[in-house]
């Protein structure tokens, strides 16, 4: 149980680094000072620290993975599929933006290709769910034929770029993203956009089901 919890003790105190510092401006020292571990214990559980960064990223895209899977073994329909999917990705951005910024940095650098491949492998898996959502609406019916690819890039790029430029659809100079009423009003006002634009983008329009 020892082991255990200083794993995940040693993961959450490098969240926790990586979202205020960055991956560059984080040490394996700062890391292990800020989790109560050593070094050697760091090394043994990870191997450095980009094993570290692996693990949580890792974790994070296969807890969305899994989220992903629940709702679409869920006897729904694909449009209640696909809004549900808006709502948990946007929570799961929004809980922690200030990572989302670091990470999203990052995986747009060229200096690692190596270590992130795996990450961006994953992230394809879960966009695969999500096609498949998608083109199952389409073949049953509920949702017009669309650009698959394109409508989730529009999704998840809507996504990023709110939660890492607020300014873009707030004039509150004062606004602030990390206070916790005002990323919640923010929040709030992205799900009920995107899941209109899913509505509105995707559902076949009733004039062309009655030419059908």
């Amino acid at each position: 149980m020892e082991k255990t919890d200083k794993r995940t003790d040693i993961l959450n105190a490098a969240l926790k680094l990586f979202a205020e510092l960055g991956f560059e401006g984080t040490s394996t020292r700062q890391i292990a000072k800020e989790s109560g571990a050593n070094m050697a214990m760091i090394n043994y559980y990870f191997g450095s620290k980009e094993g570290v960064f692996l693990e949580i990223m890792e974790d994070r895209i296969c807890g969305f993975k899994s989220q992903l899977n629940q709702i679409n073994d869920e006897q729904i329909p694909a449009k209640e599929k696909l809004l549900k999917v808006v709502e948990q990705y946007v929570n799961r951005i929004f809980s922690n933006i200030t990572f989302h910024k670091m990470m999203h940095r990052e995986l747009s650098l060229t200096q690692r290709p190596s270590m992130f491949s795996q990450i961006k492998d994953a992230m394809a898996n879960n966009r695969v769910i999500i096609e498949n959502i998608i083109e199952k609406g389409i073949a049953d019916g509920s949702f017009r034929k669309v650009d698959v690819r394109m409508s989730i890039a529009t999704i998840m790029g809507t996504i990023s770029l709110i939660a890492i430029s607020p300014s873009k659809v707030e004039d509150d100079t004062n606004f602030d993203i990390d206070d916790e009423k005002q990323r919640e009003v923010l929040r709030k006002r992205l799900v009920a956009h995107l899941q209109d634009f899913v509505i509105t983008h995707l559902t076949q329009p009733q004039n062309d089901n009655s030419q059908n």
